[in-house]
């Protein structure tokens, strides 16, 4: 099993990395620790980039270990070593590490506006659906934005294209002014009667998602 499965779409946050034990050695963070009483050395490095590079050293002959790598490979001896292994890489994961799943500029943009203007910062709040977030109001909890990615042909599109969208509140007799299939869609895993969803590729311009956004903030108090 390779490292990349426990930290796809997530970027490494360096200041975490020196308190839960990495050292840093100038061109990368290291990070070692004895598993299954001493039998086994897990050493793990991240580079500046935040990739991560592991190996398992079996002590007793000072070689790598590898079947813990091997899907096919069984019996309880390896077992053992990979369930310590992806239970420690699933650690590190959660402790150095944060959710990296939006990738395009107005993403980015709307995610830090949603932190510059109200202090929000985006919510994963679901194991199986990594790729969907929320932002929500502090004093009500409600949410008043979800960013997510879906396939274009969910939303219409004739396209199996993945793309990044968000989804706004709006009132309920305002919706089918809002909606044209165009620039703005029916919300997309919400009520559609007071949800809708626009497509973060720029076909709808920043500014006017801050407004939306904005809008969608002052309904969400209930």
């Amino acid at each position: 099993m390779e490292e990349t499965v426990f930290f796809k779409r997530k970027r490494v946050v360096f200041k975490n990395l020196s308190a839960y034990g990495f050292i840093n050695k100038g061109d990368a963070y290291c990070f070692s620790k004895d598993i299954l009483d001493g039998q086994f050395r897990l050493s793990v490095k991240i580079s500046a980039d935040g990739r991560v590079y592991t190996n398992v050293i079996d002590a007793a002959s000072n070689e790598e270990y590898v079947l813990h790598r091997v899907p096919g490979a069984v019996g309880l001896f390896t077992c053992s070593v990979r369930g310590v292994y992806e239970e420690a890489m699933i650690d590190i994961a959660d402790k150095c590490f944060e959710p990296d799943v939006f990738k395009s500029v107005q993403a980015r943009e709307i995610i830090a506006y949603a932190q510059d203007r109200y202090g929000d910062s985006l919510e994963y709040l679901w194991n199986k659906l990594p790729d969907n977030a929320v932002l929500r109001r502090k004093d009500t909890g409600k949410w008043y934005c979800a960013m997510l990615t879906v396939s274009s042909r969910k939303l219409g599109i004739p396209s199996d294209e993945i793309v990044e969208i968000i989804d706004l509140r709006a009132k309920p007799d305002g919706i089918l002014e809002i909606v044209d299939n165009r620039k703005f869609f029916p919300g997309w895993h919400m009520n559609k009667k007071s949800w809708y969803t626009a497509i973060l590729d720029g076909s709808v311009a920043t500014g006017e998602l801050y407004e939306k956004i904005d809008q969608s903030y002052l309904l969400a108090t209930k």
